[in-house]
C-alpha cells in the first residue's frame, strides 16, 4: 500500500466523486484515479466506495478505513517533522497524549493548533492507556494529554472536553445486534466482557450505571485492551460497553447499538501537570474550547453538551 493510494482515497471519499478528486484536488486523470482506488480496494481486501450515477459513498468499511488514513497520514508528517529537525537538537519537544484510539479524531486539530502556537517545535505523540497517560503527566514525560478524569493522580490538573456516551459492543451475528438500540435488561442476560485495569474511571462509571438500571453486569472475562475485547467479543459471542469513539475503531464483525433511555457518559479531558511552565502548553489548553468546536466540525463527534 502507498501513500498516495491513501491520499488518493480520502480525496475522493471527502470530494464524493471521482471527476471532482481529480480535477480540484488531486490534477490527474480521472480513469488513472479509478484505476488507483482499486488497486486500494485490492490490497485491503474489501470494497470501500460505492459507485453511483451522481458520484461514490463510502461502504462501512470505507468509513472505517478514512478515518485510520487520516491518522496514517498526519503521523507520517509529523515522523517526517520529527526527521528534519532532529538535526537541531536545541529545537523544543512537545509531548501531546492520546487514549488509544482518540488520535483519529483530535490529532489532526491539535496538530493544527499547536503548529499555530510555535512552529519551529517538535511535536510528539504519544498514545497508551488513560493510566499510563496521567503517569506520563506526572513524571514530566507527557506535556498535555486527553484522558480520563484518573483519581490516583498529583499535581495534575484536568479542564473537561466532552462528556462521550456509551454503546454496547456486539458480535454482528449476536442476537441484539438487530436491534436498532439494545435495552440494559436484555444485556444482563448475556456474557459480559469488561474492561481490565486499563480503564479503571471507565470500570467506575459502568457500575454506577448497572446500578441505576437495576442490572448486575458481571465480568464473564476482562480485555486488556481495546482490541483484545473486540477479539473476545467475537470469540465468546458476549457484549461489552465502551465510550462512542471507539466506533472508529471497529472490526468488520462487531457492532455498536445504542443504548436505550438516557445512556451512560464518560469524561474526555484536558490533562497536564500544574508544575509545567511551557509557554505552549498554556496556549494550547487556553484554545480548549477551539479544539473542541473543530473537531465536532471535522468529525462525528457524539457527546453531551459541555459543562462549564
Amino acid at each position: 500500500m502507498e501513500l498516495r493510494h491513501l491520499r488518493y482515497f480520502i480525496a475522493v471519499a471527502e470530494e464524493g466523486s471521482f471527476i471532482r478528486a481529480a480535477e480540484r484536488r488531486l490534477r490527474t486523470a480521472q480513469p488513472s484515479l479509478s484505476r488507483q482506488i482499486r488497486d486500494l480496494e485490492l490490497e485491503v481486501g474489501t470494497k470501500l466506495l460505492e459507485r453511483q450515477a451522481r458520484g461514490v459513498t463510502l461502504t462501512a468499511a470505507g468509513r472505517v478505513f478514512l478515518h485510520h488514513a487520516r491518522l496514517a497520514l498526519s503521523q507520517i508528517e509529523t515522523a517526517g517533522e520529527a526527521a528534519r529537525r532532529a538535526a537541531q537538537p536545541d529545537k523544543a519537544v512537545f509531548v501531546i497524549g492520546f487514549l488509544h484510539g482518540q488520535e483519529v479524531a483530535w490529532l489532526p486539530e491539535a496538530l493544527r493548533i499547536l503548529r499555530q502556537e510555535s512552529p519551529g517545535t517538535e511535536i510528539s505523540i504519544s498514545s497508551h492507556s488513560s493510566p499510563e497517560l496521567a503517569a506520563g503527566l506526572m513524571q514530566g514525560r507527557v506535556d498535555v494529554a486527553l484522558l480520563r478524569r484518573e483519581k490516583e493522580t498529583t499535581g495534575l490538573a484536568f479542564k473537561f472536553l466532552i462528556a462521550e456516551p456509551l454503546v454496547a459492543l456486539l458480535p454482528a451475528k449476536h442476537r441484539l445486534a438487530a436491534r436498532k438500540t439494545v435495552r440494559p435488561q436484555d444485556l444482563a442476560r448475556e456474557i459480559y466482557v469488561g474492561p481490565a485495569q486499563f480503564a479503571p474511571v471507565l470500570k467506575s462509571v459502568i457500575k454506577d450505571y448497572a446500578a441505576a438500571v437495576g442490572v448486575m453486569l458481571q465480568p464473564k472475562y476482562e480485555a486488556e485492551d481495546i482490541y483484545g475485547g473486540l477479539s473476545l467479543l467475537v470469540s465468546t459471542g458476549g457484549f461489552t460497553l465502551l465510550p462512542f469513539y471507539v466506533q472508529n475503531m471497529l472490526i468488520p464483525s462487531v457492532v455498536a447499538r445504542p443504548l436505550q433511555g438516557e445512556p451512560p457518559t464518560i469524561d474526555l479531558v484536558m490533562g497536564y501537570n500544574n508544575s509545567n511552565t511551557s509557554a505552549l502548553l498554556k496556549r494550547f489548553v487556553a484554545r480548549a474550547d477551539e479544539l473542541v468546536a473543530s473537531v465536532r466540525k471535522q468529525n462525528t463527534l457524539k457527546s453531551t453538551q459541555a459543562r462549564p
